[in-house]
């Protein structure tokens, strides 16, 4: 149960502490406070994690569901940092539209996973896919080195090292296989760190700072603040988190011979917000569903909800533990800059994955893959596309995501939906468990879910 456990920790470790130092770099965070922010994630992964698997009441699926911070708010969040004039309160900012965000979800928790036929994957394959391709510059960015007005910005030594961790990050995973092949990009961060070491370019001051045990003081970046444009925003992510949490329900249900009913789906949801909800108090961010450690339990067959209420724990332990979050800050940008690549284009290739089961021989789910991929893909092909909007409004149309989202689910209703039947053919059918996903049901696997 132990090796299993941190067997998902291990499988999940990058995804979590990835938007966390993604957002304190745009911050403008010491390596101590990134250290914090670091491992307040963590903790408040461990705290979701043991909502969703043991439950309480009504909240949690209870499935082994790891839960973590959601890549989906990244990139509004970045786009609340810029239009934030102090920095300072960029943080208590983007905290404020979490808390809103993730009560209104637990609210509508329910009544949403009633709603789900208007979220097919023609609509979750478009929004994930922009998720993942909206976070590449991210990756590139880090490739180029820690400060963009340094002269050596961009330079062939930086270049090197991020070629030189995803290179090896991919032959971990084309040469390896069970357990190191599910770590390849934590291991290629820690290689990465070591060959870095030479070059100069390692920072090992925030572990010197950082002590053996600790605990993330409330609100540490002071108290939230309530922006209307910044809510907004953290409500459309969430419609996207709730979006995928469900079809990772499907999914995960059918793994384990649990089919999610309503019933389960609700709860998880519960879970997934009121998580989110609570994250902002000890300095979290929004969480959702970790859809790898659903692959790691088709892999290993292990089913059990309580494994992964285990890794709930040492993620808890870890980020009660700030040495152990400060390892993390002493990687150096252009070593995740070449993991990031692997990260964020896995992300784009699970969308596209998707998509691939939305009926794109229709040629309505065509116009609406394209369309929405368009809308989201504005901020980043041009950065200055919207730049005569109010400055309130940038917050929510800098976030391709949040456009994207809204422009897949509008065209889905106009061309899937408004004035057609109940049966009509081609209203795309709601979520469901891939082919691939399923297989592990028809073998009934002797161990139950608990």
């Amino acid at each position: 149960m132990m090796t299993s456990g941190l067997q998902h920790v291990a499988a999940m470790y990058a995804g979590v502490v990835a938007p966390p130092l993604i957002v304190g770099a745009a911050v403008g965070l010491s390596a101590k406070e990134l250290t914090f922010l670091t491992g307040a994630s963590l903790l408040t992964a461990g705290l979701a994690t043991f909502l969703q698997t043991l439950g309480i009441w009504k909240i949690g699926a209870r499935l082994p569901f790891v839960n973590g911070v959601t890549f989906a708010g990244v990139a509004p969040m970045l786009a609340i940092v810029d239009q934030t004039k102090d920095k300072d309160d960029a943080l208590p900012i983007i905290f404020g539209a979490i808390i809103v965000a993730g009560l209104l979800g637990f609210l509508a928790a329910p009544f949403f996973s009633k709603l789900i036929r208007f979220f097919p994957p023609v609509v979750t394959g478009s929004v994930i896919t922009l998720i993942g391709v909206s976070l590449m510059p991210v990756a590139f960015g880090w490739a180029q080195g820690p400060d963009p007005a340094a002269k050596d910005y961009g330079s062939t030594k930086y270049l090197a090292l991020a070629g030189i961790t995803l290179v090896i990050v991919l032959l971990i995973r084309r040469f390896t296989s069970g357990f190191v092949k599910q770590i390849a990009v934590l291991l290629g961060l820690i290689i990465g760190t070591v060959i870095a070491v030479p070059f100069g370019v390692t920072d090992f001051s925030a572990v010197g700072e950082a002590s053996i045990v600790g605990f993330p003081t409330p609100f540490h970046f002071g108290a939230p603040q309530f922006a209307a444009a910044a809510i907004i925003s953290m409500c459309v992510v969430m419609v996207v988190s709730m979006t995928e949490s469900t079809a990772d329900m499907l999914a995960l249900g059918e793994i384990v011979d649990k089919p999610a009913d309503e019933k389960t789906i609700a709860g998880g949801l519960r879970a997934d917000t009121l998580g989110s909800a609570i994250s902002p108090f000890f300095n979290g961010f929004m969480c959702s569903a970790f859809a790898q450690n659903i692959g790691l339990v088709a892999m290993t067959k292990i089913r059990s909800r309580f494994v992964v209420a285990v890794g709930g724990g040492f993620l808890v332990l870890m980020g009660l533990c700030p040495i152990a979050a400060s390892l993390i800050a002493t990687v150096p940008r252009p070593v995740l800059g070449g993991a990031g690549v692997v990260l964020f284009g896995s992300v784009a290739a699970s969308g596209i994955q998707t998509l691939a089961k939305a009926g794109l021989e229709k040629d309505n789910n065509v116009l609406i893959v394209a369309v929405s991929l368009a809308v989201g893909l504005i901020p980043i092909a041009a950065p200055e596309f919207y730049h005569a909007f109010p400055e309130t409004a940038m917050i929510i149309l800098d976030s391709g995501i949040s456009t994207g989202c809204v422009a897949a689910v509008v065209l889905n209703l106009v061309f899937n939906h408004i004035g057609k039947g109940k049966d009509a053919e081609d209203v795309t059918h709601p979520m469901e468990a891939g082919e691939d996903l399923a297989e592990p049901r028809a073998e009934k696997a002797a161990a139950p879910v608990h």
